[in-house]
């Protein structure tokens, strides 16, 4: 495959005055009956000059081919002329944003689970573009499906299943978006595209599943406050009876000391507001 080959043809406003010069030269040779030579410059005219003239937009360029040879690719704007004969193909070079569609698939550890990406992308080498592929824009699409595919089978959504995880679906955002950005370029480096920018644009669980992993996440939460709550409330209790003894405020016997601390455990780590009891008697009685 040829690599591409920029080139900067002549000037198509030179051409273009050659051409009004035989137009008019050959409208003057018809008026005094010189058929045959106003017929030879109608005929440069309309095969050689006329057929040449080419416009190139900016952020676009036009990909040159001579009976089957690739000659080069026009990338400067502007107004030219080049070898008649030759087939033009315009290639843009603005950038393309890709918004992909919602695949469902399986993460790592096997859940089912929806994502999308978008994609930013440009045309970096018109002849791998023009040539390398049949249509480079469907193969972008589908080898972008492909990537965001393989994309969910190599990490899990969270840290749920597989704990010992470093990325994650949910949590990677950055390092996710590398991978899929470095994953893209590797593909569609054939057709001489690069990939700008690529991130996840959807991302949840299945809906057969997301109820129950719904609450399975409202548990985890649920049990990580409970187990900050109860270090917190063994820390307070520890602290209240080094400062009843340090101070000497009463003497605890070790059955009092057990009391106090059931009853501080349960105002620190109940859930619900605490109704206080006033104790007439003794702990015995």
């Amino acid at each position: 495959m040829d690599s591409e080959k920029i080139i900067n043809p002549p000037s198509g406003y030179v051409a273009f005055f050659f051409f009004l010069l035989s137009a008019i030269a050959a409208i003057v040779l018809f008026s005094t009956d010189n058929l045959i030579l106003a017929l030879i410059l109608t005929v440069i005219d309309l095969v050689f000059i006329l057929p040449g003239l080419a416009i190139v937009n900016p952020n676009e360029s036009k990909v040159l081919t001579l009976f089957g040879d690739y000659v080069g690719t026009v990338k400067q704007g502007g107004f030219f002329w080049v070898n008649p004969f030759t087939a033009k193909r315009k290639i843009s070079l603005r950038a393309f944003n890709l918004n992909g569609q919602q695949l469902k698939v399986n993460d790592k550890v096997g859940n089912p689970i929806e994502i999308a990406a978008v994609i930013v992308w440009q045309i970096k080498d018109t002849a791998k573009a023009a040539f390398a592929v049949e249509n480079y824009l469907q193969y972008v699409n589908i080898q972008s499906e492909a990537a965001v595919r393989h994309l969910a089978n190599s990490f899990p959504y969270d840290n749920n299943e597989d704990e010992t995880a470093d990325i994650t679906l949910r949590g990677g955002t950055e390092q996710v978006s590398l991978f899929l950005e470095k994953e893209l370029n590797e593909r569609l480096d054939r057709a001489g595209i690069e990939v700008l920018e690529a991130r996840i644009s959807h991302l949840a669980y299945s809906p057969e599943i997301a109820h129950t992993m719904l609450q399975r996440q409202q548990a985890s939460a649920i049990i990580s406050a409970r187990r900050l709550i109860v270090e917190g409330a063994v820390g307070m209790v520890e602290m209240a009876l080094a400062k009843l003894s340090e101070k000497k405020i009463v003497e605890l016997d070790e059955e009092r000391k057990a009391a106090m601390v059931s009853n501080l455990l349960v105002v620190l780590c109940g859930d619900r507001s605490v109704n206080p009891v006033v104790n007439t008697g003794t702990l015995y009685h």
